[in-house]
């Protein structure tokens, strides 16, 4: 820490109780009275230096008081003791902790270079330009210090010199810091946020001048500064853009978990709002403004970046606004940035809490609402038609090799968004099972947070079965409309097996579904099997039950007047009808199998076994026979009728040397 010292004579000051005194040989022949402490000084020293103190001694009849009443001067009257101290020429220390006030009490006093040269007014501003506001550490000290100093600091423009020095070291090259700074962090590994240089430290040892110091490097020291003087501070970094935004956010989020409860893990806002609620103090409702204040101001400093700030993060600002009822414009703000990225949030972060007075609700469910709408509307863009974007496409596809990478990226980013809406709908389906146990949840407001998610977000409606009947368990004096209303979200076709055995048995559903149920599970045994209903002979359809199909008898099965027992009778026939055409279904597969059997037996009985080789070598032969005209010309028939009259005539001639021998 940097530090000056000025005067030369040991310090004569005496204080006992209240009253402060001289210990010289002159009687004093003024009293300062500054915040109840009283001063026995001499005029001299004093007033040939302050011109505030010339103007206060003399009365307006033109002759001297002796005793000055001095109220309103900054610092108070530690600041006034050290300036006074310095008129007398005794040693003074002056560091980052004092030199803000006695800077601003000098500024009060008048003690410039008017009143005599190389007054304390002019040493203070040699000091802090070539000591203070050039060390990292000292100007966050006396930039603390200003809070109490206001408006003199203001003035005297010394919080704004605090601050631009504090941001254009906050945007310095990590490599090139050679001040000292603090890092209050476990360990430098720990951090998400990438290194400059070489790679952390091994084992959390150090090597002092070889240390890589990270990109947000800052971010701690900075978190002791006031709200208002921390906002000025983070707009000037931003301002310079030399700063990531990922740094940026995460300086948010270190600031927001120091000073805001509930926003990191060992502190819980709900049961401190509660608790301080029911005692109604004054020190609460100050506490709670305090806190509301700061929250509003860390959303104005969110980047506008997406991804710089996790996604749990801003659901736990949401939560605190929400808590401590903030600006619906900061909520809004808030939920937006949610939306952008709300397939990387957890469930747990989704549970906010409902403090209205309007309703019951134990969660937020609207403001869930708003959010899953922003993350649906994201990537729509309504100023480029289809038909536009398909002809696009098609130029791309036609153009050279790097438009044809640019086509890949694209293809790659609606495959990410794709996985996104994925993650986003079962995060929704979970949602709606927890807020689902609540009581007082509408009916309508779990409707349409299940309606706004995409048909092909959800390929299976396992999730969404089970909020369903959660639904119904926890609220059973829903009407028959309604519960058929609640279950038309779901879909039949898409259950799993399981899920379809569970809804077979489960009585809180209605008849009409349980028979949906079971009618698709069969359709799709049968479908594994290898054929369609349809597909069927019609010796065994024959077989099959001769009412109407399963599937209009599950949209007329319920009616008004209908009584539980016969409900029961029915569900019971229909379940016989189904066994009865499971056993249809397993003889029409043994008769498909023997025909099938026939087929292949038959088709090997009447094979032609045919042997290109053979035939061809034939044929070959066949050429060398006859020469190397072709089989079937006039010519090839005239030899063969010649080779055919040869042959006979010398038949004949065999014949006639045996009758002459005998």
């Amino acid at each position: 820490m940097k530090y000056m010292k000025l005067g030369f004579k040991p310090d004569i000051f005496h204080s006992e109780q209240n009253v402060t005194t001289v210990a010289t040989e002159l009687v004093s022949d003024v009293v300062f009275v500054v915040e109840g402490r009283r001063y026995h000084l001499h005029k001299f020293p004093l007033l040939s230096k302050c011109g505030r103190l010339q103007s206060l001694a003399i009365s307006s009849s033109g002759s001297l008081k002796d005793e000055i009443d001095i109220q309103d001067i900054p610092g108070g009257a530690e600041a006034f003791e050290i300036c006074a101290k310095f008129c007398y020429c005794i040693v003074i220390t002056l560091n980052a902790f004092n030199v803000m006030a006695v800077r601003c009490a000098a500024e009060y006093l008048e003690m410039t270079e008017a009143m005599e040269k190389g007054n304390l007014g002019f040493k203070l501003e040699v000091f802090l330009n070539s000591s203070i506001f050039r060390s990292w550490k000292d100007t966050i000290i006396s930039l603390q210090a200003t809070e109490a100093l206001l408006p003199w600091a203001e003035d005297l423009k010394i919080v704004s010199r605090c601050i631009d020095s504090i941001s254009t070291k906050a945007c310095v090259d990590p490599a090139k810091v050679e001040w000292s700074f603090t890092h209050a962090r476990a360990s430098l590994s720990n951090l998400s946020l990438p290194y400059d240089g070489v790679s952390p430290p091994w084992n959390g040892i150090h090597s002092g001048r070889n240390q890589t110091i990270p990109q947000d490097w800052w971010i701690e020291d900075i978190c002791e500064l006031d709200i208002d003087l921390y906002w000025r501070v983070m707009l000037a970094i931003k301002a310079k853009g030399r700063i990531s935004s990922e740094v940026v956010g995460e300086a948010l989020r270190v600031y927001a978990h120091k000073w805001l409860p509930g926003v990191s893990k060992d502190q819980n806002l709900v049961e401190t709002v509660r608790g301080g609620a029911a005692g109604y103090g004054d020190d609460f409702i100050e506490s709670a403004s305090q806190h509301k204040l700061l929250l509003e101001t860390i959303v104005s400093l969110l980047p506008l970046e997406r991804g710089s700030c996790s996604c749990s993060f801003l659901l736990k600002l949401l939560k605190a606004a929400t808590i401590l009822g903030a600006a619906p414009s900061s909520k809004m703000e808030l939920a937006k940035r949610i939306g952008l990225q709300l397939d990387e949030a957890s469930l747990n972060d989704l549970l906010i809490p409902s403090l209205s007075y309007a309703n019951d609700s134990l969660y937020d469910v609207d403001l869930v609402q708003c959010i899953v709408e922003h993350f649906i509307l994201q990537d729509q863009s309504p100023a480029r038609s289809p038909t536009s974007q398909s002809e696009q496409l098609y130029e791309r596809r036609r153009t050279k090799s790097a438009e044809h990478l640019e086509l890949g990226e694209s293809q790659h980013f609606t495959t990410t968004a794709h996985n996104a809406k994925l993650k986003v709908a079962k995060l929704v389906d979970g949602y709606l099972a927890e807020v689902a146990r609540d009581t007082n949840l509408a009916l309508s407001k779990f409707i349409t947070l299940a309606e706004l998610i995409p048909d092909f977000a959800r390929p299976v409606h396992d999730s969404l079965y089970r909020a369903i009947d959660v639904y119904l368990k926890e609220h059973p004096g829903l009407t028959k409309t309604e519960r058929k209303r609640i279950c038309r979200l779901m879909d039949c076709k898409r259950l799993s097996m399981d899920a379809c055995m569970h809804a077979a048995q489960n009585e809180r559903l209605p008849l009409r579904v349980v028979v949906q149920v079971l009618f698709f599970e069969q359709v799709r045994t049968a479908m594994a099997g290898g054929f369609l209903m349809n597909d069927l002979p019609s010796n065994i359809k024959a077989l099959m039950p001769r009412n109407e199909s399963l599937y209009e008898r599950a949209q007329s099965a319920l009616t008004p007047e209908e009584d539980w027992e016969a409900v029961q009778n029915d569900c019971t026939a229909l379940k016989s009808d189904l066994d009865i055409m499971k056993q249809s279904i397993a003889e029409a597969e043994r008769v498909r199998s023997s025909m099938h059997k026939q087929v292949v037996k038959h088709s090997k009985a009447k094979a032609f076994p045919f042997h290109p080789k053979k035939l061809f070598s034939r044929l070959w032969s066949s050429v060398h026979q006859v020469g190397t005209r072709i089989p079937g010309s006039p010519e090839s028939s005239e030899m063969s009728t010649n080779t055919s009259r040869q042959a006979m005539s010398k038949e004949r001639a065999s014949r006639r040397r045996r009758h002459s021998v005998s």
